[in-house]
């Protein structure tokens, strides 16, 4: 299968993870990190989980280096035996399923409170699902060149419209700093675990890296750009709407946008435009994880070709993106899927590498 790919570079892995990431996290962490901080402390949170995220990223690279050319769904069978791997084969991909029908829900509930309000939820969902089912049925590299056009959009967009919210900031809704102590930050890294998925994609692509040796430079990349970006938009936020104006709103980085209007612009209102880079990095974060789903069924069935996966699999994404009644359950089940990437994607990694190691399989070398 991997015969149909140009290998990919360091740089469009770095990429990969940058898009993945920024997915629906731009709208909803400022609003889950405040409610468990409670303090304008918020910021702090937002670096250290940065700087686990890399560490946990630099584990997963060198299990992966341990067994080059493969993906996690054919390296964790030599580690662990046939059935223990088809067990944590089926978690990954059922967790790349749930995050798929998030990131859709998500994207239905904004989409139809903000710009399709008469549209049918089922008509934005399975247009979103196609358009992702013909991106991907191209193949690896069709996906990054979609990413390369997308990343600099999205950057270019968003520090515009930071730019121009900067003139509602106020500094002293940050302060004080500590004023409460540390324990409050602690308390604000859990609910960051979800805006931080997507490092975990290397566990399907460094087996298309031209050079996986160079995965590191991947991870720390492709992570440090979010953390910008989620570290900047907590700041905006909370500097502008204050912590007590943020409890009440389910989506502070849109009412961010919409609390300002620049006269005599082509656009006078920017929410808009926000909305505009965070339907495309949703989109990439579908898109992602659908190929993830997908590789993962083919090599755990020994299929060739991953496009009949995909159109059973885009109908259990289908059926789960409408499991929860509302946002509140459709939050509940993020914040289900953070705990879950914790073992699979923190502890999980950590664990065959140990035992990669104790029972003496991989490390060979191209």
């Amino acid at each position: 299968m991997k015969s149909s790919y140009t290998p990919i570079t360091t740089t469009q892995a770095a990429i990969m993870i940058i898009n993945y990431m920024l997915g629906a996290g731009i709208l909803t962490l400022p609003r889950t990190t405040v409610e468990a901080v409670n303090t304008p402390d918020v910021w702090i949170s937002i670096i250290i989980s940065g700087l686990i995220i890399t560490l946990i990223g630099f584990i997963m690279v060198m299990l992966c280096r341990r067994f080059p050319g493969k993906t996690v769904f054919q390296f964790v069978p030599e580690i662990t035996g046939k059935w223990i791997a088809m067990l944590i084969s089926m978690a990954i991909i059922l967790y790349f399923l749930i995050i798929s029908a998030f990131e859709v829900r998500v994207l239905a509930e904004v989409t139809n409170l903000y710009l399709l309000e008469r549209t049918p939820t089922w008509a934005i969902v399975m247009g979103f699902m196609w358009i992702g089912i013909y991106l991907i049925s191209g193949g690896l590299n069709a996906i990054i060149r979609l990413f390369e056009i997308v990343l600099p959009i999205t950057i270019v967009i968003f520090v515009i419209a930071i730019l121009l919210s900067s003139k509602v900031f106020e500094i002293n809704n940050l302060r004080p700093v500590l004023g409460e102590g540390f324990m409050p930050v602690i308390k604000g890294l859990k609910p960051s675990l979800l805006s931080y998925t997507g490092y975990e994609i290397m566990f399907v692509i460094m087996a298309y890296m031209k050079n996986p040796e160079k995965g590191n430079r991947a991870i720390v990349w492709g992570t440090a750009i979010p953390t910008l970006i989620y570290l900047v938009t907590v700041i905006m936020v909370v500097g502008s709407l204050s912590i007590n104006g943020m409890k009440t709103r389910t989506w502070p980085t849109l009412d961010l946008m919409r609390s300002f209007e620049i006269q005599g612009l082509i656009f006078e209102r920017f929410e808009s435009l926000l909305l505009v880079i965070w339907i495309m990095q949703i989109f990439s974060t579908f898109t992602v994880t659908l190929y993830g789903a997908s590789i993962g069924c083919a090599q755990l069935f020994k299929r060739k070709e991953i496009l009949g996966a995909m159109f059973i699999l885009v109908s259990i994404i289908y059926f789960i993106a409408f499991l929860p009644n509302d946002v509140n359950q459709t939050f509940a089940l993020g914040d289900f899927v953070g705990k879950v990437s914790v073992f699979l994607f923190a502890i999980l990694p950590a664990l065959l590498l140990l035992l990669s190691f104790v029972r003496k399989k991989g490390g060979q070398r191209k």
